[in-house]
Order: C-alpha cells, then sequence, then structure tokens
C-alpha cells in the first residue's frame, strides 16, 4: 500500500470526497451510515468517480492487519480503544515474533483510513476519521450526541446492564474514543471540529441524513 498520509500537500488534492461520523457512546454511528450510503447511491451521488459509495468499519482493521502481517484478532485491542503501557510493549516485543506496538499499530491504522478516504465516496465510521481527514478539502465531519439518559437507556437495554452500569460504560467508551483521536491530532486540539453536530435523541436517522446531504450539497461536496 502506497502511504499517502504524509504526502507532499503542494499536490492538488483530487482525494475524496471521504464523510466522517464520530459519536458519543450509545448514537447510532453505523444505522447513519448505512442510511447515508443507500441515499447517496440511490440518487446517484458518485462525484467524479465511478464508483458506489460504502461505509468503512471492519474494512480498516482487516486492512490494517494485512498491512502489519499480522491475524485482525492480534490488533483488535487497539480498536476496542485498550493499550499495552511501554513495560508490556517490551516483554511482548521480546515473547512474539511479529508482535506490533501501539504506535505501530495506530499509525497504520492512519494510513488504511486515509488511502480509503482517498479512493473517494466513503463513509468512516469512528477510529479517529475527523482527525485523519480533516485536512481534505472534499471531507465532512459529522457529530452524534444525545443527553446521558437516553444513551444509557440504549446501552443498558443493548448489554443487559442497569442503568448506572451504563452511565459509568458510556463514560468509558467516550474517554476512549477521545483518547483514540488525540493520538493523531494532539490533545487538547480544536482542529477536529465537526461541521454539523446533531441530537441523536430529537432527530431520527433518516432526518439526520438527509441534513448531512442538503449540506454535502451546499459545500459542493456531491
Amino acid at each position: 500500500m502506497k502511504e499517502k498520509y504524509d504526502r507532499d500537500r503542494s499536490v492538488p488534492d483530487f482525494s475524496g470526497p471521504v464523510i466522517t461520523i464520530s459519536r458519543e457512546c450509545g448514537c447510532p454511528g453505523k444505522r447513519l451510515a448505512i442510511c447515508l450510503t443507500e441515499k447517496l447511491n440511490s440518487m446517484d451521488y458518485k462525484f467524479e468517480k465511478n464508483i458506489p459509495w460504502k461505509w468503512i468499519s471492519k474494512e480498516i482493521i482487516d486492512e490494517t492487519a494485512k498491512e502489519l502481517g499480522v491475524q485482525p484478532g492480534e490488533i483488535q485491542y487497539v480498536f476496542d480503544y485498550t493499550t499495552h503501557g511501554a513495560l508490556e510493549d517490551l516483554l511482548l516485543s521480546l515473547t512474539k515474533k511479529y508482535y506490533k506496538s501501539d504506535r505501530k499499530v495506530r499509525n497504520t491504522v492512519a494510513l488504511v483510513i486515509r488511502n480509503f478516504a482517498d479512493e473517494g465516496n466513503k463513509i468512516i465510521v469512528g477510529r479517529g476519521g475527523v482527525a485523519i481527514t480533516k485536512d481534505m478539502p472534499k471531507s465532512f465531519h459529522v457529530f452524534l450526541e444525545a443527553p446521558m439518559e437516553w444513551r444509557a437507556l440504549r446501552i443498558s437495554t443493548k448489554n443487559n446492564l442497569s442503568i448506572e452500569d451504563a452511565k459509568k460504560y458510556c463514560i468509558d467508551v467516550d474517554k476512549k474514543r477521545e483518547e483514540f483521536k488525540n493520538f493523531y491530532h494532539g490533545r487538547g486540539s480544536d482542529y477536529t471540529r465537526y461541521d454539523l453536530s446533531f441530537n441523536s435523541m430529537t432527530l431520527s436517522v433518516e432526518e439526520i441524513a438527509d441534513i448531512v446531504i442538503a449540506a454535502l450539497k451546499i459545500r459542493k461536496i456531491i
């Protein structure tokens, strides 16, 4: 795979378009990605590239593992927003022939996401996508949020947890996702502000998708 993430920015950028979806825990990021994909393809918004829109999630894990020469299960911990400490990295590198450090895995994730984005007509769900693609002219970044009580109720039902445990789960996942994003653009940076943020409690997935498509037209991304 050709590494494009650090390529010369003096060259005109014809990559994209790409949409990233970030969300608070409990908000319907994948459902929105599926809805947007279906709507964009049915409306034949293929931009200048004759390829259908596609939402990307599991493919990032598979392609990253392929690039690193390991099995997807060996790097799944990174996608579960967990990390190895420096000592653990050292010990594992001594005991596993093909062990890859957290930093190596995360840098490869960035390259994989960037290459998907460069292909165009992609919707990236999570994985720090906003930080990795924000500089692309034909990129659009969506954030889904909602009140904690609403999110906790959804997580409680989905994972068979008490409301209090669901709240703790949401807080933990949100923190880990923020740390994952910070890895790519630094802690405290406001460069990764989103183009649009939506309240998932008051707006349906269909309504959010329609608003995003209208914004894409206004921005001439489609």
